[in-house]
This record gives C-alpha cells, structure tokens and sequence, in this order.
C-alpha cells in the first residue's frame, strides 16, 4: 500500500473518533512512519502482535499532568506501516488494524 493511502487509513480512524475523545486531546501528534528504529524496537511500548511493534505513544499521559508541565512538546503517536501491513496481510485486515492501533495509543494519551 502506498504510504498516502495509509496515512489516509489513520486519518479516518481519528475521524471515526467520537466527538468526546477528540475535544479532549491536547497536545498529541499523529505520525507515521515506515519502521520504527532498532532504539525503539528494543524498547517496551506501543501495540505489539506477534513482535510486530504497530504503534508507539511517547509523551506524558493526561492523568500525569501537573503543576509544571506547561509549554511541554507535543505527545507523539506513532504507527508504523510496515509492521501493520505484515500482521494484517488484506486490506480490510489493515483498515482494521490501524483503526485499533490508533485507538490503542490514543488511549495512552489519556
């Protein structure tokens, strides 16, 4: 899959957001890339099916916030193609899976 038909994928799963969910992110990134990076990998976090890393949330979890915490950089999400596309194998596979990655770090943020 090209990578603007991907990022379109985890453009309608934000979208597809309820309304709720999307009025209450602050300060979150939505990225894609193609891999994650051997630092990363080696790292716990983000979704992960069969050793595939789908998703990475990095930053500091709303209920973590505090006094102190103003002007910080954005929290970044990202989900990673590749990985996606080789759990799910089928397009409809992949429309779902990174429906649920996003959904999965997004909760992360919160």
């Amino acid at each position: 899959m090209d990578i603007e038909r991907f990022e379109k994928l985890v453009r309608e799963a934000v979208d597809d957001l309820p309304l709720t969910i999307k009025k209450k992110m602050d300060n979150v990134a939505i990225c894609v890339e193609k891999e994650p990076s051997l630092k990363i990998e080696r790292k716990k976090g983000g979704a992960r099916k069969n050793s595939f890393l789908l998703g990475l949330y990095q930053g500091v979890p709303k209920n973590e916030w505090g006094r102190g915490f103003g002007g910080n950089l954005p929290d970044k999400i990202t989900i990673f193609q590749n990985s996606i596309e080789r759990f799910a194998k089928t397009e409809e596979r992949i429309k779902k899976t990174v429906k649920r990655t996003v959904y999965h770090e997004i909760a992360h943020h919160f």
